[in-house]
């Protein structure tokens, strides 16, 4: 792959509970364990910080695929979910679901466009078959 950007961060302290900041300083941050997960909460996880990612990612590609059909979105979103549980076998995985709002187009063609989106998004392309993935579309 002839990488276009690369994104550096590193990670410090204790782990889910230390720090991270980008190589630029535009992400600087502390972590908490989640207080549903034993921890003290109060700030961000690594969990909050794909969910963001994702979304994001998944909204760009939505509108590039709006673009190239010469299809207005309006006022979209794009939702993520992301779930982290036990993999039953003593480790953790995750499981995404993605929600998205075209208010101004038909359930039909906002879903194609969801599932069109789904093939391009770098995000989609690098779990699948890894985790699950839901792609759900409402109008509001």
């Amino acid at each position: 792959m002839d990488a276009l950007y690369t994104a550096e961060a590193l990670a410090t302290g204790a782990g889910r509970a230390g720090h991270v900041a980008t190589n630029d300083g535009r992400l600087d941050l502390d972590l908490a364990i989640p207080k549903e997960m034993g921890g003290a909460g109060g700030a961000t996880n690594p969990e909050q910080l794909f969910a963001a990612g994702y979304a994001a990612c998944f909204h760009s590609a939505l509108q590039a695929v709006a673009r190239s059909q010469k299809v207005q979105l309006g006022d979209s979103t794009v939702g993520a979910r992301v779930h982290i549980g036990s993999n039953g076998e003593g480790g953790f995985q995750l499981a995404v679901q993605l929600e998205v709002v075209i208010p101004d187009l038909p359930q039909e063609q906002a879903q194609q466009l969801a599932d069109a989106a789904h093939q391009v998004c770098p995000y989609s392309n690098a779990t699948r078959g890894n985790i699950d993935v839901v792609v759900t579309v409402s109008d509001d």
